[in-house]
């Protein structure tokens, strides 16, 4: 469709051309889980964070007093079991619950007028499928049809410098990767689902997290994954050493954080190690003494991101810690997965051998980029790393192909080290940005979303080495600003981008494309506005009753009146109740 708007400040008019936006693995045997079925497991607790003047919000004995008042009203036997980093308190339920009365208890605490939010203590799981178990064999890094590019990135950048954390199931000892681990820590509070008998600990070996039929609510049996110890090797096993695998980022560092254990890991453990491996304070817990540039989390479960998932994120980012997570593996909407949903975090979903979105892959507009995440149906076609021979304790290291979103993250979070290696002062909006605005078409085909295409490292480090690590433009004259702002609902003075234009001479064109990605539950409820740098506005979209999810579109403006230099905004109101949601980027082609 076409519109006019006009550009008001005295009698300077401008023509607006609106582009309308787009209309609405076999049964598990030795080595494998399930594809795309996450066990049905109840919520371990409730995280309730308080508002600020509540006496619960610091006191430890309030909070105890809170336990027992909770537990009174619902029949349950609730205790304070300790404050996260966060600030949020964490209460669990003595004995077996169901996860409707986990429910039960979260209502409680939201009817208390003292609680800023309550919500499940939910758990996660590795989002892999192990297989069967050295570089001729790594398709996903040098293939021309479907693999990373990342040998001409080596060129410019070995990762050297860089910190990654990888919040998983440990590090199990592996002389593949044994030269590139700096100290970790362990954040699994259960000393029985940890297995080494005393829960949160200094030492996140992976002791295995194996379970029999009947335990984590599944019907199947599941060895021991590694899972980890597979994800750290494709971001930095060593390289050059005459055996095993080639990492992406060979020379950074793997500091493993161990938050999946039996039965996966809960949000509170989760949220922690979050704030902790960015170099953030957690109590109890020492400090970090080598922050991450980079989290990687190849673990999820469904529902959409918590409050106690985004504050932890949004911590972690704020330090500087770009965070990168799987889209998840149920061949689903991301949207419905967490942590794959959360604002400020780069979210992967993962391609095959020939390109295509792989079938397992999640997909939608909350994905931002594909990595080669592989196929084990054709068993050479998975994703080749570093793992350890036995079937529930560690039994001597090995090599093995999986496939998942769990796989293709891991490419992200090591293409990321490569960059900050190359220019340290990168920001996570940047890295996001150049990944994204670098990215290349997928060779097959992607249904549902995947993001800006398929990552291209050598593209990508290329531009990062360039010292194009400020708000300069690529050739092609795009301006990207990438950083998330979130949409606060009902609020007609609205919210503001901006971007910085420079080293352009004269007027901007007649046709600047205004590309937006607007992420939102009910888009009707948007008035999005180009603001010029002489403070010029045109209208490029009005309130309407259009129910349909997202603003994802391009707009032509006549802005050939206006200087190209200067500080353009976008600004974007919310004018209706009841719905959320956030700027995710937004670019000026001139």
């Amino acid at each position: 469709m076409t519109a006019t708007a006009t550009l008001v400040a005295g009698a300077a008019t401008a023509t607006v051309a609106v582009a309308a936006p787009p209309a609405g693995e076999t049964a598990p045997g030795a080595g494998q889980q399930k594809t795309g079925e996450l066990p049905e497991m109840p919520a371990d607790g409730v995280i309730v964070a308080y508002k600020e003047r509540a006496e619960a919000a610091d006191s430890k004995t309030a909070a105890k007093a809170e336990a027992g008042a909770k537990g009174k009203k619902t029949g349950q036997e609730l205790r304070f079991e300790r404050r996260l980093a966060t600030g949020a308190a964490l209460y669990e339920v003595e004995g077996r619950t169901t996860r409707a009365e986990i429910d039960e208890i979260v209502k409680a605490f939201e009817a208390d007028p003292d609680v800023a939010y309550a919500e499940p203590n939910t758990r996660v799981y590795a989002m892999a499928t192990p297989n069967d178990t050295h570089y001729g064999s790594q398709w996903d890094l040098f293939e021309s049809t479907a693999g990373m590019r990342v040998p001409g990135a080596w060129d410019k950048s070995t990762g050297r410098g860089a910190v990654v954390a990888v919040l998983d199931t440990g590090y199990v000892a592996h002389s593949d990767l044994a030269a590139n681990i700096v100290p970790g820590y362990d954040f699994v509070s259960s000393a029985a689902e940890a297995r080494d008998g005393n829960g949160r600990d200094s030492n996140p070996a992976d002791e295995g997290d194996w379970f029999n039929a009947g335990e984590c609510g599944v019907s199947y049996d599941s060895p021991s994954s590694w899972h980890g110890t597979h994800v750290a090797g494709t971001i930095a096993a060593a390289t050059n050493n005459g055996k095993g695998i080639a990492g992406i980022a060979y020379d950074a560092r793997i500091q493993p954080v161990r938050v999946l254990a039996k039965c996966g890991g809960t949000t509170a453990d989760i949220a922690d190690a979050i704030t902790w491996a960015s170099g953030g304070t957690v109590p109890g817990v020492p400090a970090n003494p080598t922050p991450a540039d980079v989290i990687n989390m190849s673990l999820g479960g469904s529902g959409t991101c918590s409050s106690t998932y985004q504050n932890a994120i949004n911590g972690a980012v704020g330090r500087g810690t770009a965070v990168v997570v799987a889209a998840g593996n149920s061949n689903a909407n991301a949207a419905n997965f967490v942590p794959a949903s959360c604002n400020n975090v780069i979210t992967v979903a993962a391609s095959d051998r020939q390109g295509n979105r792989a079938s397992y892959s999640n997909y939608g507009t909350v994905v931002d980029i594909a990595a080669p995440g592989g196929e084990t149906a054709t068993r050479t076609n998975g994703i080749l790393s570093t793992i350890d021979s036995g079937t529930t304790v560690p039994s001597g290291e090995s090599y093995g192909y999986y496939q998942g979103t769990s796989m293709a993250a891991p490419h992200i979070a090591g293409l990321a080290a490569l960059m900050v290696s190359q220019d340290p002062a990168l920001t996570p909006a940047r890295i996001e940005q150049l990944i994204k605005s670098n990215a290349r078409t997928l060779p097959g085909t992607c249904s549902g979303g995947c993001g800006a295409g398929l990552a291209d490292a050598t593209a990508t480090v290329t531009a990062a080495a360039g010292g194009d690590s400020g708000e300069e433009p690529p050739a092609g004259g795009t301006y990207t600003n990438s950083a998330n702002v979130s949409i606060p609902d009902d609020n007609t003075t609205g919210v503001t981008s901006p971007i910085t234009v420079s080293g352009r001479s004269g007027n901007a064109p007649a046709d600047l494309k205004v590309s937006v990605d607007i992420k939102h539950t009910y888009r009707g409820d948007l008035v999005i506005d180009l603001i010029a740098p002489d403070g010029r506005t045109a209208n490029l979209k009005g309130s309407g009753w259009d129910s349909a999810d997202n603003v994802i579109a391009t707009y032509t403006v006549d802005a050939s009146s206006v200087a190209a230099n200067g500080t353009w905004k976008l600004r974007v109101k919310d004018v209706q109740a009841g719905d959320t949601g956030y700027i995710d980027s937004w670019s000026l082609t001139f």
